[in-house]
């Protein structure tokens, strides 16, 4: 079947519609990236998941505070995490996001108490927050989108990258079902001959905490973090801990489509270069490593 490209040129007098037949090696690719998403979601709408969505430019209270990061915790630092100046906030002026314990124990500051200064998420984790203000357990919900860091940019690591989360809120869920939704996605995206296995870790917003290693082609790789709900995260969002449980977990989108396509630059990713691009054509197995 032949591919065609139809575009309109406007004269003085008429429109003149001209169809231009493109040979198959012309053909446009997906960006890797978004041929992991693609992978991906099927897996979650097979398993019962809605997607969900939220704000890049996210307020304190979403990103932090109801995940309890505590108020010293490094990722709070200007070193870590972008903050947003604003004239209309008085806390604008402070350089340090520490400098707020001072100002939140005066007591006529009630309204800078919100913690409401506004960043550029550092996770998807917020739109867990969100969506869990806005209904009620049970939840099945997957969380794809970019998220920002304030680093230096290598091989391995950008200041703005994609990340998938999810998040499951039920009654009686434990670390087992946590796995099998894990070994559902990974043997999703590359085969069945995976495996996995947990690592104790912490995050502040689950307790337990793991790290989430795959074993795929003869080698264990760390995949990203995941645990069971902190109960300070359902009591932020008027969910009761004692009657409802949930696991949540994160990965790198742009760490599965390097392993997946082989790509050894993360910066790569971000170029727009269709050299790279039209090297992983959906269909084309040999553009796996």
């Amino acid at each position: 079947m032949s591919i065609y490209s139809v575009y309109i040129c406007m004269t003085t007098t008429d429109f003149i519609a001209k169809v231009i037949v493109m040979k198959p090696e012309q053909k446009g690719s997906l960006h890797p990236i978004t041929q992991i998403v693609r992978a991906i979601y099927p897996v979650f709408q097979e398993l019962g998941f809605a997607i969900a969505d939220g704000p890049e430019l996210e307020d304190e209270f979403h990103n932090f505070d109801a995940l309890n990061v505590p108020k010293d915790h490094p990722a709070r630092d200007m070193q870590d995490t972008f903050w947003i100046k604003s004239n209309a906030d008085p806390r604008s002026e402070i350089q340090n996001p520490k400098q707020i314990q001072n100002l939140n124990s005066n007591s006529d500051n009630a309204d800078i108490k919100k913690s409401e200064r506004m960043v550029l998420r550092t996770h998807t984790s917020s739109v867990q927050i969100r969506y869990m203000e806005n209904n009620k357990p049970p939840i099945r919900i997957v969380v794809p989108g970019k998220v920002y860091r304030n680093e230096a940019t290598d091989a391995t690591h950008e200041a703005q990258f994609y990340q998938l989360e999810a998040l499951y809120v039920d009654k009686n869920v434990t670390l087992a079902h946590l796995k099998g939704v894990l070994g559902a996605l990974f043997q999703g995206v590359f085969g069945d001959d995976v495996n996995i296995r947990f690592r104790p870790s912490f995050f502040p917003f689950v307790e337990p905490g793991v790290e989430v290693d795959m074993q795929w082609k003869g080698r264990w790789l760390e995949m990203g973090g995941a645990g069971l709900v902190h109960p300070n995260v359902f009591r932020s969002v008027g969910i009761d801990p004692n009657e409802y449980q949930g696991f949540a977990f994160g990965f790198g989108l742009d760490r599965i489509a390097m392993l997946k396509f082989g790509i050894d630059d993360v910066r790569h990713l971000y170029t727009g270069d269709l050299r790279l691009v039209n090297q992983f054509r959906q269909g084309d197995t040999s553009s796996e490593k």
